[in-house]
């Protein structure tokens, strides 16, 4: 027997491709073979988006205004705020946003726009759905009817506030003091005026916030400047009281008492100098041994003029009366000094007194005198704030100002119809692509010979056209009648494949199977039967599938004896051969025997038939049963020359034509070819495949008459 195998891959061993790779080509095939699916998909994407665009959202309008933080406080008079003007950071900002959207600022605007009387903020006063009607009514079939109650006025205004919170957007804009309110509401005008309401009212408090400051920090110091008033009349009056009771001198006079102090130590330290020096005097002239010693140290003229004549008495007497005497003179001046320094120092004790007692009573009244200028001046400042804190009442300025109020727009910001539509498109794209992916990855079945041939390992001899017959019968009429159809010409060239499987020995004995049943392997059997009879052979056309016998159908032959009667002897072989004029060809019908079928093929009364039949006909064709059915099939291929494997074009599947595959070569009878078999050529089109197929192709019809 020859085999025809695909010379790429050499068998099944090395049939399945890496699934670790992704063949983007056959990926884009893939999609573009479900092509249609996919622009389906896409219109009935855009057709529902449409009359949800169109016919059911309800337009949104948003409007937007844009407040600044003003961090450059003008000052119309040089004085200083109560509270100072905001920062620049990250945290002030973050601060102020959370403001502009807080539950109190966004209940004054609920309160000053009376959106609690408006039903798209105040769901209690809207229309009930449908749905919300019918599960009412339900409800009240069910359980027994009572009136709800009524919403509270603070609920309805907390629930309104929630709902202007969803409609509510503040933006940052990034490196900026500036910030966007923007509001999204079913009316233009209402977002615009929900806005420039809310930027107001943010504004406005602010100014609130600095006026009750500042009112409280003026009620504050008029009690404080009150207060210091009453301290510094006090320590004043304590200055006063003190200087009253107190011979209190400047310090100007102290300082002048302190040089009479340091004058009459000088003048003690003098006299007593003074003093020392004549009693030492007076020492030295009383030790004097001599009249000229003594007269030296007195240093007296008239001392001096009586020594030359000392030696007279008189003259010594009178020297004597004459050094008493300036002795007498010195003791006095000693005992003056004396008297002097005593008179001194007691008017010193008592200057010193007199300056100790100042000076304490001074360092009190200036400590008093401190106090009354520190109460002075502490009022002096809290008096200056409280005036000018007074004057802030008139001038006061926001933190922040309206650079662009909102604008009613021309146009609803949503639905974005555009948008709608082209996110649309791009999802029924994405929709019919996951589908048609989804769908080429479940299939397992064969839509083309590429994907047989890499599948198996075997090379694909033929490509057979869907017959349009609706009888068996039909289909063999169809191909006789139009021998220049496509089905016609693709049965010539599976005649012609099977034939130059082996040029120099054409295959005798061909058996035709497939893996289950309904493949239309039984059609190609009768077809390669007619197609080798147009050409003049004598063909013997064999029922290998005893178990179900369909030949009659086709042949219109009501026989009852057959193939099981020749191998069981009740029946010659030509007492049972029926030429048929159908197909040109004789044909050797099934019947049913007693023994099983694979037994009855597996003995040698068969082998030996055909062996016989070979030298009375150019061609014989068997058509055996389903490999993965019965072994009927297996046991016959050890008789035939050439197995011509039928696949059914989009259903057999992957996993049952291998295994049937394996069934041959496990007895050693791999297959001589396979046939991809009624093949749909408007499915190859809707699949991708029909410009590329020669009989199913554009250019290919050109040259078949159907």
């Amino acid at each position: 027997m020859n085999n025809i195998k695909s010379f790429r891959s050499g068998g099944l061993e090395a049939t399945a491709p890496s699934g670790d790779l992704v063949d983007l080509s056959a990926l884009i095939g893939a999609l573009w073979r479900g092509k249609i699916v996919i622009v389906v998909a896409i219109l009935v994407a855009i057709s529902g988006a449409s009359f949800y665009a169109f016919g059911v959202a309800t337009p949104v309008y948003r409007s937007t205004a844009v407040v600044m933080l003003n961090n450059r406080e003008e000052q119309v008079v040089d004085l200083g705020n109560v509270l100072g003007g905001l920062a620049s950071d990250d945290d002030v900002v973050n601060t102020e946003v959370e403001i502009l959207q807080s539950r109190i600022l966004l209940g004054k605007v609920v309160e000053e726009l009376d959106l609690t009387r408006d039903p798209e903020f105040n769901s209690s006063l809207r229309s009930p759905s449908t749905i919300a009607q019918i599960k009412a009514q339900v409800k009240g079939m069910l359980l027994p009817s009572s009136p709800a109650p009524a919403p509270s006025n603070t609920r309805q205004t907390q629930a309104t506030i929630d709902a202007l919170l969803e409609s509510l957007t503040i933006r940052n804009v990034p490196d900026s003091l500036v910030f966007q309110v923007t509001v999204e509401t079913t009316s233009a005008e209402k977002s615009a005026r929900i806005a420039d309401t809310l930027v107001d009212l943010y504004i406005l408090n602010q100014l609130e916030v600095k006026f009750e400051a500042t009112e409280q920090a003026t009620t504050w110091l008029t009690e404080r400047v009150t207060d210091l008033q009453v301290e510094l009349e006090e320590a004043e009056e304590r200055v006063k009281e003190f200087r009253a009771s107190t011979s209190l001198v400047s310090q100007e006079q102290l300082e002048g008492l302190e040089v009479q102090v340091k004058d009459m130590r000088e003048r003690i330290e003098n006299t007593r100098s003074d003093q020392e020096v004549a009693q030492a005097r007076l020492a030295s002239i009383r030790a004097a041994e001599t009249p000229q010693e003594k007269a030296e140290l007195t240093g007296d003229r008239q001392l001096q003029g009586l020594l030359p004549r000392i030696e007279n008495p008189d003259v010594a007497d009178s020297f004597e009366a004459r050094v008493s005497q300036i002795e007498a003179r010195i003791q006095a001046d000693i005992a003056r000094d004396e008297a002097q320094i005593s008179s001194l120092q007691d008017s010193l004790a008592t200057l010193e007194e007199q300056i100790d007692q100042q000076s304490e009573d001074l360092i009190e009244l200036q400590q008093l005198s401190r106090e009354a200028e520190a109460s002075r001046l502490l009022y002096e400042y809290f008096l200056a704030r409280l005036k000018e804190t007074s004057a802030q009442q008139g001038v006061q300025q926001a933190d922040s100002r309206m650079i662009s109020p909102a604008v009613v727009p021309a146009a609803a910001f949503a639905p974005r119809k555009s948008l709608i539509l082209a996110l649309s498109v791009i999802l029924g794209l994405m929709v019919g692509a996951a589908f048609v992916l989804i769908r080429e990855a479940r299939n397992r079945a064969f839509r083309n010979a590429t994907q047989l041939e890499a599948a198996t390992g075997y090379a694909t001899i033929g490509q057979l056209p869907l017959i349009p017959a609706r009888r068996r019968k039909d289909a063999i009429t169809y191909l006789k009648d139009k021998p220049s159809s496509a089905a016609a010409e693709a049965i010539r060239n599976l005649r012609t494949s099977v034939m130059l499987s082996n040029v120099d020995t054409p295959p005798k004995v061909i058996m035709t199977s497939s893996a289950v049943s309904g493949e239309g392997k039984t059609t190609v059997a009768l077809s390669l039967a007619l197609n080798f009879s147009t050409m003049g052979k004598k063909v013997l056309l064999i029922e290998g599938d005893i178990r179900r016998r369909v030949f009659g159908q086709y042949l219109q032959e009501d026989q009852t004896e057959g193939i099981v009667s020749v191998l069981t002897g009740t029946k010659s072989f030509d007492d049972v051969v029926v030429h048929s004029e159908l197909l040109g060809a004789d044909v050797l019908l099934g019947d049913k025997g007693q023994s099983n079928a694979a037994d009855i093929f597996s003995s040698e009364r068969f082998a030996n038939l055909l062996a016989d039949l070979r030298g009375s006909y150019d061609v014989i064709i068997v058509d055996t049963p389903p490999v993965l059915i019965v072994p009927d099939a297996r046991v016959i291929a050890q008789n035939v020359d050439a197995t011509v494997f039928i696949v059914k074009w989009d259903r057999t599947e992957k996993d049952q034509v291998v295994a049937a595959l394996r069934e041959f070569e496990s007895v050693g009878k791999p297959v001589s070819g396979l046939v991809l078999n009624q093949i749909s050529p408007k499915g190859m089109k809707r699949y991708g495949y029909g410009n590329s197929y020669g009989p199913y192709s554009a250019y290919g019809s050109k040259y078949y008459v159907n």
